[in-house]
């Protein structure tokens, strides 16, 4: 099994190993202005909506090829992956969407 490389060059490890964690209670918030009201008005939730539909999250291993092959499927069908497993198993198993 290969090692899994972070991203980071030699130079970022470096910067990152020297980095001392510094609790909220002691960070200087002085020069960041308070948000408006309006600001807060035009605030949105960044995020999925809630929906009563949703999918339960699963883990799942799949062959490197096999999961090649769906992703390639998908592309050809300007669809997500993971929409065209859901679609093939609902079919799989009887269930229309």
């Amino acid at each position: 099994m290969e090692k899994k490389r972070s991203g980071l060059s030699a130079r970022g490890k470096q910067a990152v190993s020297n980095v001392k964690h510094i609790p909220d209670s002691q960070i200087d918030f002085s020069d960041i202005p308070e948000a408006t009201d309006e600001e807060l008005k035009r605030a949105r939730r960044v995020g999925r909506p809630a929906s009563g539909t949703a999918k339960q999250l699963i883990a799942i291993r799949l062959a490197p090829k096999l999961l090649a092959s769906l992703r390639r499927m998908a592309a050809k069908m300007g669809k997500p992956y993971q929409t065209l497993i859901h679609e093939l198993l609902e079919k799989a198993t009887g269930r229309a969407a």
